[in-house]
Formats: C-alpha cells, structure tokens, sequence
C-alpha cells in the first residue's frame, strides 16, 4: 500500500480507493489533492498507453465553473484565447496570463450551457484568482469549484472501449475537444474527447463524487479484453509528443508564448484579457526565454530537478525534464534557453547534481513526428 503522510488537509479522489487497490505505488500533490504517479512498473504504463488503453485517476485536474449573465465575459477575461462563439459543448486550449504576461495555468476551457463553463485546470490556485477577478470587476457571475472529477481512459484502444461503454454513434459523434453531459449505468458524468497524451482517448468527468469507485470498476471491468491497465499521465509519451508540463517544464517568469502556447494566444485580434498589454511588452524584449525540445548525449540520467545549462561557462538556461524514450531509443528532454540559444542545432552542456556534465543539442519540435 502507497504510504499517506499528509494528513486531512490535503484531499484524496472520488477514484482513490480504487487506485490504491490497482496498486499506485507513489503520489504527487496537485491542487492540493492526492494524484497517482506511478504503479510500480513505468514500462508496461508506457506500453498499455500506447498499444492498448490506460486508465488514469486525474480527478486533481479541478474545475472552476462560471456561472451567471456575465459568465463569459469573466471567462474571457481570465482567458488569453478567445472564447467568444465558442458552442456548447465544445472546449478549447485557454492559456491564462496575470497582469505582468506571465503563464499562470493552461487549462482546457469547456462551455458546458448556456452561460455555465469550466476551466479544468493545471496545477495552481486559479478558482482564487476568478474569485477575486469577478469579485473586483462586479460581474454577474458565481464562481465555485463543481463535483466533477475528470477519469481519463488514453491508448489507441480507448475509443473502442468507449464505444462500447456508452455506444459507437454517441462517441464517433465526438469531435476532439467536444462533449455532452451522458450517465453510465445510471453514474453521471460528461465525456470529453481529450486527454494529456497524443494516443487518444475520452475523458470522463464524473459528476457524483459517492461514485468514483463504482465508475473506475465499470471501465476496467469493459476494458479487460483491451488490455487496460492503471497508469498516470506519462513523463515518456508528453514529452515525445510535444505536450507541456505547466510548471515543470519552465520558471515561473515565463510567458504563454515563451512556453510555446502562440497558437492558443489571441494576440492578433481586438480579444482583451488580463495580462494582454504586459505581455506584448514582454515580446519586444531582445532576450527571450523559450521552451524547446533537446536531445542529449551520454549515458541517460532521469532528470527530476531543472539542470543548469551553459555554452563557454556562461548561462543560457535549465535542462527542465529529461527522460530515455523507447521509442526514440534516445535520451530527449525540455530545456528553456535564452534566445538565440534556442535555436536548432544549438549544442550546450547541462550540469548534473553530481557535477558531471552532459553534452546538448536543441532538436525541432516535436518528438512524435521523429522516426527511430
């Protein structure tokens, strides 16, 4: 059983029983919850998420619902992505600046009714923060953190098993990003076609916290001829496929378009947002901060803590996360350089904790396009 030491302060899933039952290994703290990282065998995790299915406690991926008239005006607010005409039942990528320009969470932002949206969140205290923003701006709009817990079912078999919990027309009529309030035997839920990997899959966001045991037993009990299997987002296939860890891959100084999140930043319309005029700012400076993919070279070191990076001796950034791919049979990483550090074939030297070092080259992006 994975040792619990934190105490009730910090919260546990609608799903947690069940995982310590699957055999979760090991846990992280994430918007102050219990949230499984491992189940004692990386390699067969990364195996069943991209050759059969995987299912992933995520409920400490939170909700802040907006609700009220003015609903999406705080939304759009808090959003550096425009939302306007965005149609129930859809989502989109929302990157969220402070007033300095600087990233303080990229969640996906679904329009769940007609003035009723959730920002389902990465790590970091935003229901606080659209709290005080709506509070200030006077808007009428209630902000809360809804029952809802996402379960996240990833793999190239995911949607096979999905079509048969809740039928193949009520999931192929699922466009990425899209989704509909459904109940499973009686459990409610809302099914998203999304999830923080590139192998595909649905995301279920279950609506009745009583019911996370019965609903994580549903799906493994439909997923067995599949080959499902617990897991958790996977360190391996986020990074070979370009997905960005809020947090861990970049200092807390970094900006959305730093952070390689340009295309989700409504910059080139009139979109008004909290952060807009810092962050135009921000991009006229000569030295930027950027977010890149790097291979390196040597014998392969997980790299849990950033890694100093210097050309000549001097400073040009962190190594964030490294790790040996298998598919890759290569040792990949993140690393945020100083421009023009960041440019492709740019070779530099990562710092170990032991005081060894590493030689590095900046590599296009991303992995999952590359072949072994």
């Amino acid at each position: 059983m994975a040792a619990i030491g934190f105490g009730s302060r910090v919260r546990v899933s609608p799903f947690h029983e069940s995982t310590i039952a699957a055999g979760a290994s090991s846990f992280t703290i994430y918007n102050h919850m219990y949230m499984p990282i491992g189940f004692g065998d990386p390699a067969a995790e990364y195996e069943r998420l991209t050759q059969a299915v995987a299912l992933w406690d995520v409920a400490a991926e939170r909700q802040v619902e907006i609700v009220g008239p003015d609903a999406l005006k705080l939304a759009n607010l808090v959003s550096a992505r425009d939302l306007t005409g965005m149609a129930i039942g859809r989502a989109r990528y929302a990157p969220m600046c402070d007033h300095q320009g600087r990233l303080i969470n990229d969640p996906v932002a679904l329009r769940v009714d007609e003035n009723r949206y959730w920002l389902s969140l990465a790590d970091s205290d935003i229901l606080l923060w659209v709290k005080a923003v709506g509070a200030e701006r006077g808007f009428d709009a209630q902000v809360s953190e809804p029952d809802a817990s996402p379960l996240a079912i990833q793999g190239p078999k995911a949607l096979d098993l999905a079509r048969d919990l809740f039928g193949a027309d009520r999931v192929d009529s699922l466009g990425f990003f899209h989704h509909h309030a459904t109940d499973l035997n009686g459990i409610p839920l809302v099914i998203c076609r999304s999830g923080w990997s590139k192998q595909g899959g649905v995301e279920l966001f279950l609506t009745d916290g009583a019911q996370g045991n019965q609903l994580w037993d549903l799906v493994m009990q439909a997923g067995e001829q599949y080959g499902i299997g617990p897991g958790t987002p996977n360190q391996q296939e986020r990074i070979e496929s370009g997905l960005l860890s809020f947090g861990s891959d970049h200092r807390p100084n970094t900006d959305p378009v730093e952070a390689g999140l340009a295309g989700f930043t409504s910059l080139d319309g009139d979109h008004d947002f909290i952060g807009r005029a810092a962050l135009e700012q921000r991009m006229e400076r000569p030295v930027r901060n950027n977010i890149v993919n790097v291979r390196l070279h040597g014998d392969a070191v997980p790299c849990e803590y950033p890694w100093p990076a210097t050309i000549a001796g001097e400073s040009i950034g962190e190594l964030r996360n490294a790790v040996w791919s298998t598919k890759l049979n290569d040792w990949i990483g993140l690393a945020q350089l100083a421009s023009p550090n960041d440019a492709p074939g740019t070779e530099f030297q990562v710092t170990l904790p032991d005081g060894s070092t590493r030689k590095a080259t900046v590599h296009h992006q991303p992995f999952g396009a590359v072949q072994s």
